[in-house]
């Protein structure tokens, strides 16, 4: 075995991701094998919640480094900073954003402080942008640093039509902005003459949760719930649509944008702290579908949308293709991890 790479997977876009990184290695010529834990309970904290998922990640890989002692595999890389908090031999960390970053205040009292040494040790870091490079502080190395990008492509064919006015994903509602989503859908809605037909979809949440949480009432007009969906038929649904939207507020990479963007739609959204690599990409696409009046931008973007903004979205993803990570994954990182 030439890598083993050590998966987190707590989320839909964290597996996607390391899917990826596997089969770009596997076609680098490469023998990987995945270590990927067994998806864990949530828990009332972040604080709990890292740890478990720590240890879980720690317990797959140890599962395959012992049956693996006497042939080792030659080179690690834990997905995430999480997955490498009690590694039990050292690796390259990937990572869309640290700790650092994204656990404030008393959320990573333990994992700032492991996250900083663990991220010293480390022979090679894999960030995923940027964005995330700036995020790490005195951690960060040039000579042991390399920008990853999850590859991203578009999942078929658009319709002649598309017939869905407006899609948002929302897995973590809180995070991910959704009451300022709704607000600006329902005050577009209520001051739209053509809004009849119009719905939003939400997407990666249940309506019993929406509902718990007071940010949708039942039968609400022009909103649909759809909860939680396979890859393909979420895709299938961005193909569909004529505007993403989103307001964030924090973005730790935002994979679920760029799928939107590959897809030929619109992106509306607000700005963001964290390494958001979608959002200057949107800026340059759209300028006016970029900042806090959410409802402008979706005006802008359903009744008076730009010429070929989905042709040139594509052209600007062209740093994310599978085919220009593939080139990375072959020309600097396996012989990196080799060497």
């Amino acid at each position: 075995m030439d890598v083993l790479l050590v998966s987190l997977g707590s989320t839909g876009g964290l597996r996607r991701a390391d899917d990826e990184l596997h089969d770009s290695l596997q076609r680098a010529g490469a023998r990987v094998a995945i270590a990927r834990p067994h998806p864990q309970e949530p828990l009332p904290t972040m604080m709990l919640t890292d740890l478990v998922w720590a240890r879980a990640a720690r317990g797959a890989a140890a599962g395959i480094i012992d049956q693996q002692e006497l042939t080792p595999a030659r080179s690690i890389i834990y997905s995430t900073t999480t997955a490498a908090l009690l590694w039990q031999r050292p690796g390259a960390i990937r990572f869309d954003a640290t700790a650092a970053g994204n656990r404030p205040g008393r959320h990573g009292l333990w994992q700032r402080p492991l996250e900083r040494r663990r991220l010293r040790q480390a022979p090679l870091l894999l960030p995923w942008s940027e964005g995330a490079v700036q995020e790490l502080g005195d951690a960060a190395a040039s000579e042991r640093t390399l920008v990853l990008p999850v590859p991203v492509e578009p999942s078929g064919p658009a319709p002649l039509e598309r017939d869905v006015a407006a899609i948002t994903y929302a897995a973590n509602p809180s995070k991910k902005g959704l009451d300022r989503v709704l607000g600006a859908w329902r005050e577009l809605r209520d001051g739209r003459a053509t809004a009849a037909g119009e719905e939003l979809l939400v997407a990666g949440v249940s309506a019993d949760r929406l509902h718990g949480e007071g940010l949708l009432s039942p039968q609400e007009p022009g909103v649909r719930v759809l909860g939680s969906l396979v890859p393909e038929e979420f895709r299938s649904l961005l193909r569909r649509a004529r505007v993403f939207i989103c307001a964030p507020r924090r973005e730790d990479y935002g994979i679920v944008q760029l799928e939107a963007l590959a897809d030929g739609c619109q992106l509306v959204t607000t700005e963001a702290p964290g390494p958001y690599v979608a959002l200057p990409l949107a800026r340059r696409l759209d300028p006016r579908l970029v900042g806090d009046d959410l409802i402008a931008g979706l005006r802008a973007a359903l009744d008076e949308p730009l010429p070929r903004y989905a042709e040139r979205a594509l052209a600007a993803l062209a740093p994310f293709s599978r085919a220009a990570v593939d080139r990375i994954v072959a020309e600097q990182l396996l012989p990196r991890l080799l060497a």
